[in-house]
């Protein structure tokens, strides 16, 4: 009898060390590492600065070893999506959609910004009153295909009910190139995000005074993490139960980042494709349809 409990007591023991690289879901097996791509660091030293702590304590939540995967853009992120050679993808609203479109990458969580969404500023002296008076004027914004700097207010002067393509000529000068043209009077608004705004008028030669905000956008979607279709669906929910657990302790360490204060006060939330709809609806809108079928 106690030889069959030794025989019993060694089979369980080597069970559970076979099990440890399964996950709470016991009849699917962990990968030896997952391959981490943000869409907006080129570098992997910058990977490093900004996102090392997150990878860290990513790498303790999901149980497994995380390792950088740089990309050079959100379609190269997209391309290794569809081949396999990255796992889990940090993007923004405009850059997913676009994936979306070319990949079977699937929403894994959301993380919200605080304070994320657009502006339309004018001179504080400007006779502009609403952004329906911007018919005929001109409007300097950020980068082409910025969620905060482009799509945020395209989506407002679409809601003001002029044809972007038409109604109103905009100019893509990126962040400070598109503040000075405004400051300059060579556009007559500047479209952008709240947090650039702010930054805008804490600098020595603004002030809040010389400006006046026209309109102010709805909360934008959420940055998301999308997954690679190949990983396996139930391994899949799991990642984002424990993300959805430990989501305190990831985003202590995502905030540590260089650059990464932008998620100062952020949370883990569950991501729908569904979430996504208006920066959709915007592509249309500019006549870009073919970015995200």
């Amino acid at each position: 009898m106690k030889r069959r409990q030794f025989i019993w007591f060694t089979f369980l023991f080597a069970t559970s060390c076979a099990a440890s690289n399964l996950t709470a879901d016991s009849n699917v097996r962990k990968p030896e590492k997952i391959r981490l791509a943000v869409t907006d660091v080129l570098e992997v030293e910058k990977l490093s600065q900004n996102y090392g702590k997150f990878r860290e304590a990513l790498e303790t939540v999901l149980e497994t070893k995380v390792e950088f995967f740089p990309v050079q853009s959100f379609t190269s992120a997209a391309v290794a999506l569809q081949s396999g050679d990255v796992d889990l993808v940090l993007t923004g609203p405009s850059e997913y959609v676009i994936i979306h479109a070319r990949t079977n990458a699937i929403p894994l969580m959301g993380i919200t910004r605080p304070n994320y969404h657009s502006l339309i500023v004018v001179p504080v002296n400007s006779p502009i009153q609403s952004v329906a008076d911007l018919s005929g004027k001109t409007i300097a914004l950020s980068d082409i295909g910025s969620t905060s700097g482009h799509l945020g207010p395209i989506k407002m002067i679409v809601d003001a009910g002029l044809n972007p393509k038409s109604d109103v000529k905009t100019i893509m000068l990126g962040d400070e190139g598109s503040v000075a043209a405004l400051n300059s009077g060579q556009v007559d608004a500047w479209g952008g995000s709240a947090i650039d705004y702010e930054q805008l008028i804490n600098q020595p030669k603004n002030s809040e005074s010389g400006y006046r905000i026209l309109a102010t956008g709805l909360p934008l979607p959420n940055d998301i993490f999308v997954a690679s279709s190949q990983l396996d669906p139930r391994l899949i929910a799991d990642y984002k139960q424990r993300m959805l657990d430990r989501q305190e302790t990831l985003i202590q360490a995502l905030v540590r980042g260089e650059k990464t204060h932008k998620y100062q006060g952020s949370k883990l939330v569950p991501a729908s494709d569904s979430d996504y709809l208006m920066i959709r609806q915007v592509y249309q809108e500019m006549g870009e349809s073919k970015l995200i079928e």
